[in-house]
């Protein structure tokens, strides 16, 4: 992700971008959602570690991102003689898609305030700098 939203608006970017860009995800965790993705039914984590080739570990923490981001669902699969294990999906696009959106109008509801408040703070400042009247033989200094 580049360091500015201009620099990533002029970028050309792909749908699994909105990964990284929305949700703060990284390689690997795209790499994850792609193998779940990919698969024909729900997955373990070892399922997952084993077609990546990475460990357990590395693919829990991706499938964790993934499941508190939104884009991943989990579910219980209980044992005949007690205890259970999770399984995983990819969410429904649309289901992903709504929470994208409403996460992204929330940010540019929360930016847009900032920017007002910038013009707020920064436009009256200016306004009365301007308003001051200069007296003969005074000098003015930038921001004073």
């Amino acid at each position: 992700m580049t360091g500015s939203v201009r620099g990533d608006l002029e970028r050309d970017m792909e749908c699994l971008d909105l990964l990284e860009c929305v949700h703060g995800l990284n390689e690997r965790d795209r790499a994850v959602f792609q193998a779940l993705h990919g698969a024909n039914e729900e997955l373990t984590v070892d399922d997952v570690a084993d077609r990546l080739d990475c460990e357990r570990s590395t693919a829990y923490r991706s499938i964790s991102r993934l499941v508190e981001a939104g884009v991943v669902a989990q579910r219980q699969v209980n044992y005949d003689q007690g205890g259970y294990y999770y399984v995983y999906r990819p969410r429904a696009p649309e289901e992903a898609a709504r929470e994208m959106r409403r996460l992204l109008n929330s940010w540019y509801a929360t930016v847009c305030q900032l920017v007002q408040e910038f013009e707020d703070r920064y436009g009256r400042e200016t306004a009365e700098r301007e308003d001051r009247p200069i007296r003969p033989g005074s000098k003015r200094r930038p921001g004073s």
